[in-house]
């Protein structure tokens, strides 16, 4: 079976700028070629696609996808890497989700504090934004300590 590059979007969710940037960034190995200069994807890159969409899908990064790809292409290799990773990310979801509870008690709380119908200058939810120490949860989030961030 062969596909076009919309085929293949369209067969998996994916955009095709997304599937193009995919190919550029080496997760897709480039496309056969028709006698118009179309891309042809077969069977295999359906497949990859829709391995990377529901990765994405869970919040790996292109990075951690990859590693996975390159596992998946081993398969005499142990799945240790795997493993690792897959907690890596189950351990930063189980985080955002602790940042998440605590942003959700802090608006709650926040927007408790006020009736709603006074004056502006009286406003509990627009004190509370203007001085942090009001506050009673940290929700902060982390601060950046470098620039670079994984995709």
């Amino acid at each position: 079976m062969s596909y076009s590059i919309g085929d293949l979007a369209r067969q998996t969710g994916v955009k095709v700028p997304t599937i193009r940037y995919y190919e550029d960034r080496g997760l897709l190995d480039a496309p056969r070629r028709s006698a118009g200069n179309q891309r042809r994807y077969g069977q295999a890159e359906l497949e990859r696609l829709r391995f990377i969409r529901h990765a994405r899908d869970l919040g790996f990064s292109l990075g951690a996808i990859s590693a996975l790809i390159e596992l998946q292409e081993h398969p005499d290799r142990t799945c240790e890497t795997a493993t690792r990773i897959a907690q890596g990310q189950l351990d930063a979801v189980r985080h955002k989700i602790r940042r998440l509870r605590a942003l959700e008690a802090e608006l709650s709380r926040i927007t408790e504090g006020c009736t709603g119908d006074g004056p502006s200058r009286d406003c509990y939810v627009l004190a509370s934004l203007g001085d942090h120490e009001l506050c009673e949860h940290d929700h902060a989030p982390p601060v950046a300590t470098s620039l670079t961030h994984a995709t």
